[in-house]
């Protein structure tokens, strides 16, 4: 496997991106991860925390004549989205990331890559591991489980650090400055099933809608992707209304966060309505593909006739199931009337998986607004109680409300357009940045969230701009020399 990303500039941080590419760090599984972050931290002879959940916090001090300036966080995640392409091998516990470079851009080979927030971790390392940098005081802190919980941020105990500004560097645009984002909560959807004979004279097709393109499912949701669950059981309503289908198994998406791109399900059909449901498929595939055009070129749904399967789910429940699922609220709900292009409120259908009489759906729903994913929470389960599934909420956790008055927001716009003259862009973001639960946990913080670009990141299309990440460091770098006086 080749390194030749670590022999990009800045050299320090794209060293310390690929050693991370190495070490498998999907999230709740980033022992590994945070066990190297640890060792790195000793390594250099500094003060290194490990809390009783996994976090990590190195100290390093001010470099000499900084020693009256403000203490500052470096902040990010360890863990990472774990996503591959069907046709891909790879084990995302045991297996490195097989990076390449392609048009100025990072990416992996058929999974995802790992700069959200791989990059941020290789920022704060070399920051850590730098000679000849100018900074005041400089805390890391490297947070464990954000993608799949924010458990780490959630974690973390009040006193631990002893900085005054956190620098989030989990953001995903080049030239644009965070200063808020959304809240989110976990909507877990059980309906349980009983488990019936396959009719005499029936068939088995396997179901198989791939090739979306998926994505995050804060950042994408806006840019009207397709779900694949929705698309599956759009077309499981008209086979069961029409075709006498029946629903034997169901497994599509994988995670929370991310849009679902891929769907499979195992049906069986009456023999003689067999090529009318094939017929069906392909026309649904058609038009699957009429109304979403360019945005998914590579959408295909196809049937594989299969062995019978052992057992189906029953029909009340089936039908409650796909009346549920097709009526649940998924996608941009509302578009915040402070911020242009932001969306306020969304919900994505993540996972609806079957398994020994139980199928069960996941969505994730995000609001800069409370009381508008309380609205949201009401609706699912009014929708899902109507369907007979048992609904629970869990997950929560709360935006971050801007403040157009941050002293760092100041100073970070001066600096960025004293380098490259121009202001960055003020913006808040449609996700779940952990600055939102760290900041009730240390409400002195002023805080800022920036990042180089990275695309397509929770798919196995996600990239990150080379070019861009020259500058984050750069702009990183300036900003530390130019933290205030206490």
């Amino acid at each position: 496997m080749s390194n030749e990303i670590a022999k990009l500039s800045p050299q320090g941080l794209w060293e310390s991106f690929y050693k991370l590419t190495q070490i498998p760090r999907p999230s709740k599984k980033e022992g590994k991860a945070i066990d190297f972050i640890e060792e790195f931290g000793k390594s250099l002879g500094l003060t290194t925390i490990r809390d009783e959940v996994g976090n990590v916090i190195i100290r390093k001090p001010a470099t000499p004549g900084m020693e009256d300036r403000k203490g500052v966080i470096l902040q990010s995640h360890i863990d990472m989205v774990p996503q591959k392409n069907s046709d891909k091998e790879h084990n995302f516990e045991t297996d490195p990331i097989e990076t390449y470079i392609e048009d100025g851009w990072v990416t992996a080979n058929g999974t995802t890559l790992g700069a959200d927030n791989g990059i941020g971790v290789a920022a704060a390392m070399a920051v850590l591991q730098s000679n000849d940098l100018v900074h005041g005081p400089v805390e890391a802190l490297i947070t464990m489980d954000e993608e799949a919980g924010m458990t780490g941020a959630n974690a973390l105990k009040p006193g631990l650090l002893e900085g005054d500004i956190l620098l989030n560097m989990d953001s995903e645009d080049e030239g644009e400055l965070y200063v808020g984002c959304a809240g989110g909560s976990d909507a877990n959807v059980k309906f349980s099933y009983t488990e019936k004979e396959v009719p005499a004279g029936s068939v088995a097709f396997e179901l198989a809608l791939t090739g979306l393109k998926g994505g995050h499912s804060g950042l994408d949701i806006v840019r009207g992707r397709g779900n694949a669950n929705l698309l599956l059981f759009r077309f499981l309503k008209y086979a069961v209304a029409n075709l006498e289908t029946r629903l034997s198994s169901i497994d599509g998406g994988s995670l929370r966060n991310a849009i679902p791109r891929e769907a499979f399900a195992v049906v069986t059909v009456p023999a003689g309505m067999a090529d009318e449901f094939t017929d069906s498929l392909e026309e649904y595939e058609d038009m699957y593909k009429a109304e979403f055009g360019e945005v998914e070129p590579n959408l295909s749904f196809v049937a594989e006739k299969v062995d019978l399967p052992a057992s189906l789910i029953d029909e009340v429940t089936q039908d409650d199931m796909i009346n549920g699922i097709i009526a649940a609220p998924n996608g941009v709900m509302r578009m915040s009337t402070d911020m242009e292009g932001l969306v306020e409120t969304s919900t994505n259908l993540a996972i609806v998986k079957s398994n020994n009489g139980v199928v069960d759906v996941q969505c994730l729903m995000r609001s800069s607004v409370n009381t508008a994913i309380a609205d949201l929470e009401s609706k699912m389960e009014s929708v899902f109680r109507l369907a007979g599934a048992d609904i629970q909420f869990g997950g929560q956790y709360p935006g971050w409300k801007p403040n157009l008055d941050s002293p760092i927001l100041k100073t970070m716009q001066e600096v960025y357009n004293n380098k490259w003259g121009k202001i960055p862009e003020i913006k808040a973001i449609h996700a779940g940045l952990e600055c939102g639960i760290l900041g009730s946990a240390y409400p002195n913080w002023d805080m800022i969230s920036f990042g180089p670009t990275i695309r397509f990141p929770h798919s196995p299309d996600e990239k990150v701009n080379i070019e861009t990440c020259k500058k984050f460091w750069d702009y990183l770098v300036e900003t530390l020399k130019n933290i205030p006086v206490k």
